[in-house]
């Protein structure tokens, strides 16, 4: 039996009423609000649908009981009525295991879309050319995950390295995935520009920031300094002839957070205030994100951007994950964006923790 089926019925309420507020022109007509809706309906859909498994399961149970109550039938007949109940039974209890993993939610932020910074780290060119394989990877990942993903900014380098990328990740457990990315990453390889073969230890960092919704953290405009600046593309050259990059400075923070990828000043302000609303709420909740990880003593550290977390060594085609001592020699497959046995043990990792 279900511990707390109030919990559960209660859910199953939320639901319809979801159901009702997403078919009310009024509410649909609220783009922010829908979202909001849609997101909180996607969340418990499979709770919901689990839920409704296990009811179904106990009504087809209480309906056998009542006919092995009646000893008219026959014994063949009672003794597979018997046996389907014993299975009934069994299912049921695999169900409601299932229910509590469903809703044992230890971190309230995982189903949260996400936002994530790369730059290259130590390492020159290589760093920055490090940084686009793992610009690369993610993109991937995301799309064998059915994620969305948004360019929000990036400064490339003229041998296609990347200083810094900013990108927007939306999509079920994007954040719950992505989340242990967030630190040192170190690449050894012999660089296309290194003649002796010698190999070279570089860096990217990483950083994954869960995404607020708009009315979840709101901005006093009088706090912002917003510049607007000309567009410059790969190498320098303009992009366009128009004032369309956009600048903003947070004044009480000193967040500074720059935009040009969008051809439009206005497309390129909105995705600005994202990253600088991303930020700003990672600021404010990185104390309570500490005191989290120190209490649970997670084995895959506290997300520390300065911590090295994993190792790609090329010559061995090897990649190691510091955090938990995991090593595969799919170095090709991982850089292509097969991330699913890496992820997966980081998971149960802090499950264990």
């Amino acid at each position: 039996m279900l511990k707390d089926e109030k919990k559960f019925e209660g859910l199953k309420k939320r639901y319809q009423e979801l159901e009702q507020l997403l078919s009310d022109h009024a509410v649909v007509s609220d783009t922010v609000q829908t979202a909001k809706y849609a997101r909180e309906m996607s969340e418990i859909s499979p709770v919901v649908k689990k839920y409704d498994e296990f009811l179904d399961a106990q009504k087809q149970a209480l309906e056998l009981e009542h006919i092995l109550s009646d000893k008219s039938h026959g014994r063949e007949f009672l003794e597979m009525a018997e046996a389907e109940v014993g299975e009934l039974n069994k299912k049921s209890a695999r169900l409601t295991q299932e229910l509590e993993e469903l809703t044992r939610q230890p971190d309230p932020d995982l189903n949260r879309n996400c936002m994530v910074e790369i730059r290259g780290g130590t390492g020159g060119q290589e760093a920055s050319l490090f940084a686009a394989d793992l610009y690369r990877m993610y993109t991937k990942y995301a799309v064998s995950k059915g994620w969305i993903v948004e360019l929000m900014d990036i400064n490339p380098t003229d041998l296609g390295g990347i200083k810094e990328v900013v990108f927007s990740v939306r999509g079920r457990d994007a954040y719950k995935r992505l989340k242990y990315e967030s630190g040192v990453h170190r690449v050894q390889r012999v660089p296309t520009t290194e003649a002796s073969g010698r190999i070279h230890t570089s860096a990217a960092t990483v950083a994954v920031l869960f995404e607020p919704e708009e009315t979840e953290l709101l901005i006093d405009q009088k706090d912002l300094k917003i510049d607007v600046y000309r567009s410059s593309g790969h190498g320098g050259q303009s992009v366009n002839t128009t004032d369309s990059a956009v600048r903003i400075t947070h004044l009480p923070s000193g967040l500074v957070v720059t935009c040009q990828d969008e051809r439009s000043q206005l497309k390129n302000k909105i995705k600005a205030m994202r990253v600088l609303r991303t930020r700003l709420l990672d600021n404010m909740i990185s104390k309570k994100q500490i005191e989290r990880s120190e209490k649970r003593k997670s084995l895959v550290g506290t997300g520390d951007r300065s911590e090295k977390i994993r190792t790609y060594n090329f010559p061995d085609r090897r990649v190691t994950d510091h955090r938990i001592g995991f090593t595969s020699h799919a170095l090709e497959q991982i850089l292509e964006g097969d991330l699913n046995e890496l992820t997966d043990a980081l998971i149960e990792a802090e499950g264990r923790s």
